[in-house]
């Protein structure tokens, strides 16, 4: 394998594979989406199993699957080891596929791990990482670089207890009419939930904090919800790929169940409820925050437009995913489809961005 060195933010320059690409599939984890990151493997491992294109320009020489215990201890020949006796036993690898989902598969901790290892991995590095799983911190960032974001407020555990009186005014003054509650830094929906009054609104932080993590307040956007997939060539050129609009069945949002049902929200691409001029400015939008954020390889933005009588406004950011679903029914591949794209040549062009020299 070519010499590696280490850069900033925990990533790896490389140069490309010279012959056929060794890659290693990271699943599992502990974390709400475990499930979806166990689906987005198999997903995975059979693309990247399937006879090459003609014109591919990377090979697969040989894939193998590491799924990841819930106490953090990876299954490497049937043998459960830390990760970085794990690492070492594996030897030789190109490149780690992750196919994780959320905690510290996605906040930038497998990410630091494998960097500080000399080893490549697709996605973004540690500080891309930890910033999008932080939906605070990426609020942030979005909204002093001028991107919208709905109203808000950020509850954690300690002035609930203490201080509820005075945090309940303060989430009523942000909204009248409804509020979504999220934990600060989950993925897929998970205890996520539209609340329209106060005992509502109460339970809602109640789970979330119950999860150990911090709840965040948002009012609610009614509008029309998209999600644009952003894709980083081998030379780090930036293709947002076309939105896809969801359709939440009987009225409701888009919550765990709703994304990985079959019963589940419809979701169409390209959309049909907004004009081409709101589709530009969402590639736009989902493009710009890729670069703000530092992500690299790909990524997926989550907008709300809101309806405004019989035009549509700004688009309102609702987080940036730096591992989305890669499973059949994920947005990615749906919008990459639509683009020209299938799933094969998508996980190959994830794969081949992991292994192009830095900017």
């Amino acid at each position: 394998m070519s010499e590696l060195r280490q850069i900033e933010f925990g990533e790896v320059a490389s140069t490309a594979v010279a012959s056929g690409c060794r890659v290693v599939l990271l699943s599992g984890g502990a974390s709400g989406e475990r499930e979806v990151s166990l689906a987005t493997g198999r997903g995975v491992r059979a693309a990247l199993e399937q006879p090459p294109a003609e014109s591919a320009t990377l090979r697969v020489s040989e894939v193998r699957a590491v799924e990841i215990e819930r106490d953090g201890r990876w299954l490497v020949g049937g043998e459960a080891l830390d990760a970085p006796r794990a690492i070492e036993r594996l030897g030789e690898v190109d490149v780690f596929f992750l196919c994780l989902h959320g905690g510290a598969g996605e906040d930038g901790t497998v990410q630091g791990l494998l960097a500080s290892a000399g080893r490549r991995h697709t996605g973004s590095g540690v500080r891309a990482s930890a910033l999008c799983m932080d939906k605070l911190a990426l609020r942030g960032l979005a909204r002093e670089h001028g991107l919208r974001v709905a109203p808000g407020a950020c509850v954690d555990a300690g002035r609930w207890r203490e201080q509820r009186l005075v945090e309940r005014a303060r989430l009523v003054s942000i909204s009248r009419s409804g509020w979504v509650v999220k934990p600060r830094c989950g993925g897929s929906s998970v205890d996520t939930g539209v609340v329209h009054d106060l005992a509502g609104l109460e339970g809602a932080i109640e789970r979330v904090l119950a999860s150990g993590d911090d709840a965040l307040v948002e009012a609610r956007v009614v509008g029309v919800e998209l999600s644009c997939g952003v894709l980083e060539d081998e030379q780090g050129e930036l293709r947002a790929l076309t939105p896809i609009e969801i359709q939440p069945r009987d009225g409701r949002f888009f919550d765990y169940e709703q994304k990985y049902s079959a019963e589940g929200a419809r979701e169409v691409c390209p959309p049909v409820s907004v004009d081409a001029r709101t589709l530009g400015r969402v590639r736009s939008l989902a493009a710009r925050i890729h670069r703000l954020a530092g992500c690299s390889g790909y990524s997926r933005a989550d907008f709300i437009v809101p309806r405004l009588g019989p035009g549509f406004g700004e688009p309102v950011l609702l987080e940036v995913n730096t591992l989305p679903g890669l499973t059949e029914r994920s947005l990615l591949p749906q919008e990459a489809a639509v683009d020209g794209i299938d799933y094969a040549q998508l996980c190959l062009r994830i794969l081949s961005a992991a292994t192009r020299s830095p900017r």
